[in-house]
């Protein structure tokens, strides 16, 4: 396989937004405490039943082409992966823009705000490509940590970013309590210290 990873603007997101963003959750990470969370948390494994899929963009107001709208895209990084002239993934990463609160106001903080991989070319490492593609772009900004956000719904995606070399920074329950859709899932936070990157 020749992957082909590519720099868009905001005017190609239609092409981008062509390439969905879909989990099957057949399972989840349930989150038990001990001692009402004095004791520590643990992550456990169970299965769904019946599984189902979640289109994650229909949980972003419209997803990529609802960002232009949303944010001031000018210091974000865009990519779209080819395998030959077909689209199979792409991702995004936020960086020093106003309203994005996952940033914190910190200039040395990225966002990986979208990562995405057609559904039939999964499992063949472009994934893998192009977040690490993503990540050299964050550290090349002088950023030191690479943020990402994911749902206990989601555990490929949190096998994945383990994989990678991210580690579990946050747990919140509460997060999407005011979404009736996602109210029963816990916010996972994850991170990637770049300054531990190979250049």
């Amino acid at each position: 396989m020749s992957l082909a990873i590519e720099s868009i603007g905001p005017g190609r997101l239609g092409e981008y937004a062509r390439i969905p963003m879909v989990s099957e959750v057949s399972s989840i990470l349930s989150l038990q405490e001990r001692d009402g969370g004095l004791g520590g948390f643990h992550l456990h494994e169970e299965a769904v039943r019946p599984p189902y899929r979640k289109d994650h963009d229909a949980f972003q107001d419209g997803g990529p082409l609802c960002w232009p709208s949303r944010f001031d895209l000018s210091n974000w990084g865009i990519w779209i992966a080819r395998v030959g002239l077909d689209p199979v993934g792409g991702t995004a990463v936020a960086w020093k823009t106003a309203g994005v609160e996952m940033l914190e106001g910190r200039d040395d903080l990225a966002v990986l705000w979208d990562i995405r991989v057609h559904p039939q070319r999964k499992r063949e490492g472009i994934g893998t490509a192009v977040f690490r593609y993503a990540a050299a772009w964050a550290g090349s900004k002088g950023c030191s940590l690479l943020k990402i956000e994911t749902q206990n719904t989601n555990v490929a995606a949190c096998r994945f970013y383990a994989a990678v070399g991210c580690f579990l920074g946050q747990i919140d329950r509460m997060a999407y309590r005011q979404c009736p859709q996602a109210a029963h899932e816990v916010m996972l936070i994850w991170y990637l210290d770049l300054t531990k990157q190979q250049p």
